[in-house]
Order: structure tokens, then sequence, then C-alpha cells
């Protein structure tokens, strides 16, 4: 699945005024198809999740008088799964890359019809490096059972990050199909996503989540990338957890 389960992790840390009431949190669960790695043209389903709280990926609380902008501090997940040559042929020769677990912090504004974020995390396991991801949505909401965003996304990757999933060492080299190459650090790949949530109850929900990344700069030029073009479709149940205090 593109070597990639998302966790997207909202917990605020620091606010000037909480405008809920109850704190919620909200857990999805489903299916993911996407590239079975960085760079392939093959695709692969496997299980995604997505964990927020509150109404908004970054929590809510609110800047100013209105309630109307909010200001969220909070962490951010990504769990990267391991990419194996004895699941691709196409990689005979390559090293290996252990499951990673991408850990870090992410600052979101959000505004009624739009939120723009920044996140930095780095990564245990296959990769030991940093990424960063900004990113914004366009937020319209039609009724109390819809809600529709979508946005622009950028992913940055370190030196050790590129090299990584995109390198190829002498010794990979000499035992693979490809030309030993090195990946400096840089942006990764840009695209878009685009989400679509129906709330069947209060409670319970589906999520559909289409997104789109084209990889840029060095990644694109690695010699084992087949696809520039990176797509993924998602669809999970969602439940709402609320604790009255």
């Amino acid at each position: 699945m593109r070597g990639l389960m998302i966790l997207a992790l909202g917990f605020p840390m620091a606010g000037l005024a909480q405008t809920n009431d109850s704190p919620s949190i909200f857990i999805g669960l489903g299916a993911r198809s996407a590239p079975a790695y960085f760079g392939a043209d093959s695709t692969k389903t496997g299980i995604t999740g997505r964990l927020r709280r509150g109404e908004t990926s970054a929590g809510d609380f609110a800047l100013g008088d209105s309630g109307l902008y909010s200001l969220g501090l909070g962490g951010s997940l990504r769990l990267v799964t391991a990419r194996t040559a004895d699941d691709h042929a196409e990689l005979t020769g390559l090293g290996d890359i252990d499951a990673t677990l991408e850990v870090g912090g992410k600052v979101s504004f959000i505004a009624p019809q739009y939120e723009v974020f920044t996140a930095l995390r780095y990564g245990f396991g296959g990769h030991e490096a940093f990424v960063a991801e900004v990113g914004g949505d366009f937020v319209y909401t039609p009724d109390e059972a819809w809600s529709m965003r979508g946005g622009p996304r950028l992913l940055w990757g370190s030196d050790d990050y590129a090299q990584t999933y995109f390198g190829v060492t002498a010794a990979e080299a000499t035992a693979s199909a490809f030309d030993a190459y090195d990946a400096d650090a840089g942006v990764i790949s840009a695209g878009i996503v685009a989400e679509v949530m129906y709330q069947v109850t209060p409670d319970w929900g589906v999520l559909g989540i289409l997104r789109y990344d084209q990889l840029q700069g060095d990644a694109a030029d690695s010699p084992i990338v087949q696809s520039k073009d990176q797509t993924s479709v998602s669809l999970m149940v969602t439940r709402r957890f609320s604790f009255g205090l």
C-alpha cells in the first residue's frame, strides 16, 4: 500500500480557550489501496486508520472572542510499512527496509472554511531521519451529514530519508539491475488530497479519501522509481467517542 499506513493524530497540547464542552475522539479504520512502495507502478491494499481529537484535525482551541478560529499544537504519527525484495521481484538485490514509525508534532491554524498545517516527524525503524509535511484544506459542510475538505500537500525529506527509499548503494548496484544513485534532501512529493465524510449518525460515519502525489527532485529521478505519479484511495468507518465532564 505504497508502504504506508497513516494515523493522523491531533491531540492538542496548548491553546487559549477550548471550545468543546465535551471532549471527543474520532477513530477511523478501513482499507487503503496505493502504490506498493514509493515509486511503484503496482498497487497493494492494506489496513489504514485515523485518530484525532475534536471537530478538527488539530483540536478545538479558540483564538479571540468569536471562537471562529483555532490554533492547534498536537502530535503527528505516520507508520511506513516494510519494503522487501521478496515481495517485489524488480527490487532483487536491494536491501530490505524495516517498518518505520514516524513521531513528531503538528501545528495547525483553523478557520471556518479552511485549515493550514505544518508537521515535523522523526523516524524510528527502517529510516532514522526527519520528514516535514505542509498543507492546507478548504472545508465545505453543506449540512450536518456531509462534509468535504481538500487541498495541497508537500512532503520534504532529509538526506537519510531520501537515500533510504530512493538511493542505491554501490553494493546494491552490483547485486541488482540498478545503477548506483545518491538521493539528497529535498522535496519528495507534491500533491493534493480530497476527503468526503458522511455522518450516518452523530457517532458513526464513513470517510473516503483520494490522494494524488507526484514525486519530485532526486526522488523522481531515482532508478528505482517506475512511476512518478502516486495515487491512493482509502475508505474508513469512523466512530466518535465523547467524554462528558
